[in-house]
């Protein structure tokens, strides 16, 4: 198969959990010590071999444009006063790739945010990383080539999965699947949100994506559910049906900030693997220990 050099970032939520700080600001550019959520999606991307990016927004989301613009002002002002590390950081966000946006009219869910990408993704294969998901592995064995990989080798589309708690399945939609190596399932079927009982397994669908673009077609004939939304499991229960969906276990952390208590702990684990923050964070979250024992 050819090579997957396109994806799509669905980025079009209100962000509604991080009000009153998204009533004019993406939750996706929200940022992780000084960089937005988003830029770490791209950056993932962009290191499994996509080119080209479609970033689906919505009303308010202006910012996300303007963050990957080129900013000539920023640009000839850090030039002027000698701020060449900076200058070279800001020159690459705006090369990172070839980033193309279109909106999302109504909020219809996430296989409809999909769907707003069939004319880009044309007849090709392409990747769907959520944006407001970060996932971070040391490894090099990178989460999303490996999807892509698996993709290549069987002609089968690849959805990420983690395992997670039991109190936190019914967040998640849930795979049912039988492993055939390893990180890989054989998806016989999604479950949406299911209750600990009902739950065929704890594997959770994990935010990223491999698609053929046989994938529009079987969004065109889902159903949709609660609150008039399409959800991209009920489409992919369709390639499960079919014995056309593999699972592939990430090998890391995924950071899910859509929610303010993981944003918070995301901003601390980000900050203890600088250098330049590690001693000082650490010495201030002792120093919260020590004075809320004395309380």
């Amino acid at each position: 198969m050819s090579k997957i050099t396109k994806a799509i970032i669905p980025a079009a939520g209100l962000g509604t959990r991080f009000l009153p700080a998204t009533i004019a600001q993406p939750k996706e550019m929200l940022p992780i010590v000084d960089k937005p959520v988003i830029q770490f999606v791209v950056e993932e991307a962009v290191k499994a071999g996509i080119k080209d990016i479609l970033i689906i927004t919505g009303r308010s989301k202006r910012a996300i444009e303007d963050h990957f613009d080129p900013s000539y002002e920023l640009e000839d002002m850090l030039q002027k006063r000698g701020k060449i590390e900076i200058l070279k950081i800001i020159k690459q966000i705006s090369g990172l790739a070839n980033i193309h946006f279109v909106r999302q009219k109504r909020q219809l869910g996430l296989a409809d945010a999909i769907y707003q990408g069939r004319t880009f993704a044309g007849s090709d294969s392409f990747a769907v990383l959520l944006g407001d998901t970060i996932i971070y592995s040391p490894d090099k064995n990178h989460n999303l080539s490996q999807m892509i990989k698996k993709h290549q080798q069987t002609g089968r589309s690849v959805v990420a999965v983690e395992k997670v708690a039991d109190e936190d399945i019914v967040r998640y939609g849930i795979v049912d699947g039988k492993k055939i190596e390893d990180r890989v399932y054989e998806v016989k079927d999604l479950v949406e949100k299911p209750e600990i009982k009902n739950a065929p397994s704890n594997l959770a669908i994990a935010s990223r994506y491999v698609f053929d673009p046989g994938i529009f077609e079987l969004i065109g004939k889902t159903k949709s559910g609660k609150g008039g939304e399409i959800q991209i499991t009920d489409s992919m229960r369709y390639l499960a049906k079919e014995g056309k969906l593999l699972a592939y276990e990430i090998d890391g952390i995924r950071y899910d900030i859509g929610n303010k208590v993981d944003f918070v702990k995301t901003n601390i684990d980000f900050a203890l693997r600088r250098p330049d923050a590690r001693g000082e964070i650490l010495e201030y979250m002792k120093k919260i220990v020590k004075d809320d024992k004395g309380k």
